[in-house]
C-alpha cells in the first residue's frame, strides 16, 4: 500500500483524475452492461433456437397429419368389399361397366373423400381387368405404367404394406408430388386382376406447412437413407438425382435442427431438417445489442461531462500556479492574474501572489545589491587572471620552442629538431580549443606526434600499430579522446615493465558506427580499478579537476550523451584494452557545442 501510495504521488493531477474516471466509472458500467448484454444474449438465442425447434416440430406434425389422411383413405379402399368386386368383374358390354361405375365407383373415386381431405390432390387405380375403361380415376397397367419408376418400387406378392414415394408420370410437373400406393389384395382374386392404389397429396398444403413464416432457413424432408425427398431450396434439383443431404456444403455459420419420425408405420427413419443461417439466430441478439449500447452511452455521458467539468476547474488553475512557479527559476516574479476564489486552490493562488510580492521587495532591498557587490569582485579577480596571462603569453611558448627546433636543424640534428617540432604541436593544439571535433586524421597525426615522442624517450622499449582505412579518415570524434587513451597505455601502461611493450590503435567504421579502440600488453588494471572507471559512466559530476579517462568518459556523455558504449578489458599482467564505440558522423557540430 506505501509503494502505491508512493507511486501515485509521481502521477500528473490530470492522469489521476482520468484514472479515477477509468476505475470508478467507465470500467464498472462497461462491465455492467458486458455483463447484462451476455446475459440477455443468451436468453434470447436460447428463446429463438425453441421457437424454431417448436416451428420444426409443428411442421413435421402436420406433414404426417397429411400422410395419414392419405393412409386412412387407402385403408378405406383395400377394405371396401364392393370395390373390390367391381374391380374384379368382367362386364361383357362397357355400357355394364359405365352402370357399375356410376353406381358405386365415381362416388368413391371423385365425390366422397375430396372435401374431407384437402391434402388429397387425386386417386387413381390401376387395373388389368381389360373390361375396365381407362378413364374416371380408373387407368389401365399397360407397358408405360409398369415403366414408371414408382411401379418397380411396388414390393411383389401379396405384401399389403404401402410404400410413400415421390412420383414422375411424365407430365412434366415442377416438382413431382408424393404419393401413397398400395396393392388392393385384400380380397382373393379370383380372376387374378392386379389391382394398385395410387394416392397424391396436393403439393400446395406441403409447400404451404414447410414455407413456414418463423424459418428464414433452408428445410429439408429426408427419408430413412438420409435423401432429399424435398426441400425449401431452389438450388437443389432432387426431380432428376438423388441427393444426399450428407453431400451439401453449407456455410460455416449454419445452425442444424432435426426432428424425426420414430415409431411409425411407413415414415420411420425419416426426418425435417433445417439448414438455419446464425445470424438469423442473432437477429433478436443484435436488437438487445443496440439497446444495451444505447444505454451504456447514456450512462456514460453525464458522468463523463461531470468529471471533464470538474477536472478541468481544477486542472487549469493548478497548471496556471505551475506556470508561474516555473517563471520563478527565470526571475520573472508575475502575479496570477483573476479573481481569488474560495476553494483551497483560491487560496494558494492567493499565497502565492502574496508570496511573490515578499520576494520582489527583498529582491530591491537585499539581493540586488549583493549581486551588484559580487560582479565587481568578480571583475577584480578577471583582472588579476588576465594580468597573470598576460605575463606567460602561449606564443611566447611557441616562439622559444620553434628556435629551439630551428637551432638543432642547424647543428644537423634532425631527431631533436622532430621531437621538438612535435611537442610544439601537441601544445598548440591542446591549448586552441575552437572546435571540440576533428576528423580522424587530425587525431591520427596528433597520436603519432605523442607516439614518437615516447620512442624518442625510451627507444626500442616502446612499439607501435595504428591502423585505418582512407575511406574512414573524414569522420569525426572528440578532440583528443583517442590521445588520451594512448597516453594512458604508454604511461600507466608500458613506461613501468623494464623489457617495454606494444601499443595497438585501431580505427574501424561499422555501418553507422564508429569502433576506437587502444591495447597494450602493459600492467593491466585490477578489477576494483575497471568497476570504478566504469562508474564515471553514471555520475552527473561538474568537470572539475579530473583527467585521463575520466575526463574522457564525462566529454563523450556531453557530446553523444547515452548513444556511445565502453568497453573495459584488462587484468593484473595482461594488459589493456579499451574501446569506445561512437555513432558515425561527417558533420561538425553546433557553435553552441563547440
Amino acid at each position: 500500500m506505501r509503494m502505491l501510495r508512493s507511486t501515485l504521488d509521481h502521477v500528473r493531477l490530470r492522469d489521476k483524475m482520468l484514472l479515477l474516471y477509468f476505475l470508478c466509472v467507465f470500467v464498472p458500467v462497461v462491465l455492467t452492461n458486458l455483463i447484462f448484454y451476455h446475459v440477455t444474449s443468451q436468453n434470447v438465442k436460447e428463446q429463438r433456437m425453441q421457437d424454431i425447434s417448436r416451428a420444426l416440430e409443428q411442421i413435421k406434425i402436420e406433414f404426417y397429419r397429411e400422410f395419414e389422411d392419405a393412409m386412412e383413405i387407402s385403408s378405406i379402399f383395400y377394405t371396401d368389399h364392393q370395390l373390390n368386386e367391381l374391380l374384379e368383374q368382367t362386364y361383357p358390354h362397357p355400357a355394364e361397366y359405365i352402370a357399375a361405375y356410376d353406381s358405386y365407383l365415381r362416388r368413391m373415386l371423385n365425390n366422397t373423400y375430396s372435401p374431407v381431405y384437402h391434402s388429397v390432390g387425386g386417386m387413381t387405380i390401376y387395373t388389368d381387368n381389360p373390361t375396365l375403361l381407362d378413364s374416371g380415376g380408373i387407368s389401365f397397367i399397360d407397358e408405360r405404367v409398369k415403366s414408371l419408376p414408382w411401379y418397380a418400387k411396388i414390393p411383389p406378392g401379396r405384401q399389403s404394406k404401402p410404400i410413400f414415394v415421390r412420383t414422375d408420370d411424365g407430365t412434366g410437373e415442377q416438382l413431382h408430388p408424393f404419393s401413397l400406393i398400395r396393392r388392393m389384395n385384400y380380397f382373393y382374386s379370383e380372376n387374378g386382376h392386379e389391382k394398385i392404389l395410387k394416392i397424391e397429396l396436393r403439393m400446395s398444403s406441403i409447400q404451404e406447412i414447410f414455407h413456414n413464416l418463423n424459418l428464414r432457413g433452408s428445410l429439408f424432408l429426408l427419408n430413412e437413407r438420409g435423401e432429399i425427398e424435398y426441400t425449401t431450396d431452389p438450388r437443389i434439383d432432387i426431380n432428376h438425382k438423388v441427393v444426399a443431404y450428407s453431400t451439401l456444403q453449407q456455410p460455416k455459420d449454419t445452425i442444424e435442427f432435426k426432428t424425426n419420425y420414430v415409431l411409425t408405420s411407413n415414415l420411420n427413419g425419416w426426418s425435417i431438417v433445417t439448414a438455419v443461417s446464425g445470424d438469423e439466430v442473432l437477429y433478436e441478439m443484435e436488437k438487445s445489442r443496440n439497446f444495451v449500447l444505447l444505454l451504456t452511452c447514456m450512462n456514460m455521458l453525464l458522468p463523463t461531462l461531470i468529471i471533464i467539468w470538474i477536472t478541468r476547474s481544477l486542472n487549469v488553475r493548478i497548471h496556471r500556479i505551475l506556470k508561474h512557479m516555473k517563471k520563478v527559476k527565470n526571475q520573472h516574479f508575475e502575479l496570477i492574474p483573476g479573481t481569488e476564489s474560495r476553494d483551497e486552490i483560491g487560496q494558494l493562488t492567493g499565497e502565492f501572489n502574496r508570496m511573490m510580492l515578499k520576494i520582489k521587495r527583498l529582491i530591491n532591498d537585499v539581493y540586488v545589491a549583493d549581486i551588484q557587490r559580487k560582479n565587481l569582485e568578480i571583475l577584480r579577480r578577471h583582472a588579476q587572471l588576465n594580468a597573470l596571462h598576460s605575463q606567460i603569453n602561449p606564443h611566447f611558448l611557441f616562439n622559444a620552442l620553434e628556435t629551439i627546433r630551428m637551432r638543432s636543424l642547424m647543428k644537423h640534428e634532425d631527431e631533436t629538431a622532430r621531437i621538438i617540432h612535435n611537442m610544439a604541436r601537441i601544445f598548440r593544439n591542446s591549448l586552441v580549443w575552437n572546435k571540440d571535433r576533428v576528423t580522424l586524421r587530425e587525431e591520427l597525426e596528433l597520436i603519432r606526434c605523442f607516439l614518437e615522442i615516447q620512442q624518442y624517450r625510451f627507444g626500442e622499449r616502446i612499439q607501435y600499430e595504428v591502423q585505418a582505412r582512407p575511406e574512414d579518415l573524414d569522420y569525426l570524434l572528440p578532440k583528443m579522446v583517442v590521445l588520451t587513451l594512448v597516453e594512458n597505455a604508454s604511461i600507466h601502461g608500458i613506461e613501468p615493465l623494464k623489457h617495454g611493450g606494444r601499443i595497438e590503435i585501431h580505427f574501424e567504421r561499422r555501418e553507422e558506427r564508429l569502433m576506437l579502440t587502444v591495447r597494450d600488453d602493459g600492467v593491466g588494471m585490477s578489477l576494483e580499478q575497471v568497476q570504478r572507471l566504469y562508474g564515471y559512466m553514471h555520475r552527473q559530476e561538474e568537470m572539475g579537476e579530473r583527467i585521463g579517462l575520466q575526463n574522457v568518459i564525462y566529454r563523450l556523455k556531453l557530446y553523444y550523451g547515452s548513444r556511445f558504449e565502453l568497453d573495459i578489458r584488462s587484468a593484473p599482467g595482461e594488459g589493456t584494452e579499451i574501446r569506445i564505440i561512437i555513432p558515425a558522423d561527417r558533420e561538425s557540430f553546433s557553435s553552441s557545442a563547440q
